[in-house]
């Protein structure tokens, strides 16, 4: 079954908008694998806008599902940190250092020389690498031919698209999460993912091994309470 993993950088926001340690991220991570969540995904940048590096160095031995951390490997900080704390999972994304969030996929035929070098940098400390792609075919075919072990697919386009026309708005992940599978990579997907569009996803793709998701799941939280919301996701997921 696809799982569920929490990306919990909006905890991390609230917190430093006021200083302290309100809320605890690293309680918050701990929560989260107790409601049900089955994997936590941190994405720290180098401003340390939200998650901090030491909240990843904090969080790694307390939590016993599915570590994923995100990030521009670019940075070589961040290369450096991956290796230090070995999570289960890295996602490689090529957010620039002013992006508000993530906006688009790698291009992995032309940086292919560069992503080949650092799944071999990470399969080699036991880490398991996935490029985050936009929904084309040859982008996974690229990825595959990277050394990945999963693409994860941008579905921005996907959730903006899904009101109008769900089924419009599936065709290309549909396309590329085929052509993943043919190239034997596992499958993740993350952005924007929400209570409205999930299930749909997870239908049509029923091979995805996971969906990482943040800010939808955190706003809907304030309103019910983030046990209630892990439920709720796992509840659209298991409708498949």
């Amino acid at each position: 079954m696809t799982r569920l993993s929490v990306n919990i950088n909006k905890i991390a926001t609230l917190r430093n908008a006021r200083g302290g340690n309100m809320p605890d991220v690293t309680r918050a991570a701990q929560d989260c694998e107790r409601f049900g969540a089955q994997g936590i995904t941190v994405h720290p940048r180098p401003d340390e806008r939200h998650i901090r590096y030491s909240d990843v160095r904090a969080i790694r031995p307390l939590i016993t599902t599915e570590f994923n951390i995100e990030g521009n490997p670019t940075v070589d900080s961040f290369v450096d940190l991956v290796l230090e704390v070995v999570p289960d999972q890295v996602t490689l994304v090529p957010d620039s250092q002013s992006a508000i969030t993530s906006n688009a996929g790698w291009d992995t035929l032309r940086y292919k020389s560069l992503l080949t070098d650092l799944c071999q940098t990470f399969r080699a400390k036991g880490i398991r690498t996935s490029i985050f792609i936009d929904p084309l075919p040859r982008m996974a075919e690229g990825a595959a031919a990277c050394g990945a072990s999963r693409v994860e697919l941008y579905t921005a386009d996907y959730a903006a698209r899904y009101p109008q026309d769900r089924e419009a708005a599936i065709v290309p992940y549909l396309e590329t999460a085929r052509a993943a599978r043919a190239c034997g990579l596992g499958l993740n997907a993350g952005h924007d993912l929400s209570l409205e569009n999930l299930a749909w996803f997870v239908h049509t793709i029923p091979w995805t091994d996971e969906v990482s998701i943040g800010h939808a799941l955190i706003c809907d939280a304030l309103y019910l309470g983030l046990e209630k919301t892990i439920q709720a996701y796992l509840g659209e997921i298991r409708k498949k």
